[in-house]
């Protein structure tokens, strides 16, 4: 699927079901639990074999999910104009992508996470070529995935490990040598459910 069929598609379907983190381990989402609004980019560019989509991986110091694969993105802040806006700046700090070479083509329903925030997954198209640049102390690494691999609901799996001694089942999409789990996994497998209905 080429990035204009890509964003034909897109704008086609509708938003998709909502996600979260408690998907599948409903008995474990807590009662008036309190979320604090995040967003994250799926930035699209159309690759020399298609479709592909920029991730990260957290750099390893951080107190928040370090070493984990994720978007870019984080919390929306008091100046940002919304979720969009959030996630457009984040994508800029962390990985240097102008936010003019931006497209946006929409937003999927917010994703809860069990550790207490709610994501708006932002879609958008990268228009210009740009250098990737890891954001010092906050990215490791930034690197692509062909969005075939994460459109193949074949290329998921569920697994499980214990979370605050509770034992939870997640999403996990491989890829490579990286891992994507948890809320990234969770939210990929939503595009994909949206995109393949």
């Amino acid at each position: 699927m080429r990035a204009n069929k890509l964003k034909a598609r897109l704008r086609q379907t509708g938003q998709g079901l909502p996600s979260s983190d408690f998907d599948l381990n409903p008995d474990l989402r807590p009662h008036g639990l309190k979320l604090r609004d995040a967003a994250v980019l799926i930035a699209l560019f159309d690759g020399s074999c298609g479709p592909e989509l920029f991730l990260t991986k957290r750099a390893s110091g951080l107190k928040h999910h370090p070493g984990q694969i994720a978007f870019p993105g984080g919390k929306v802040d008091a100046a940002d104009a919304g979720s969009v806006a959030a996630a457009l700046r984040e994508a800029e700090e962390e990985i240097a992508l102008p936010r003019s070479s931006v497209d946006v083509l929409g937003t999927m329903p917010a994703h809860d996470t069990v550790t207490g925030f709610r994501v708006t997954p932002v879609l958008g198209l990268v228009r210009d070529a740009f250098e990737p640049r890891p954001e010092i102390g906050e990215v490791e690494e930034v690197f692509t995935v062909p969005l075939g691999h994460v459109l193949d609901v074949n290329n998921y799996i569920v697994e499980a490990r214990y979370y605050r001694g509770v034992r939870r089942q997640f999403y996990t999409v491989p890829y490579g040598p990286y891992y994507v789990w948890g809320a990234t996994a969770r939210m990929l497998r939503a595009l994909a459910e949206r995109l393949n209905a």
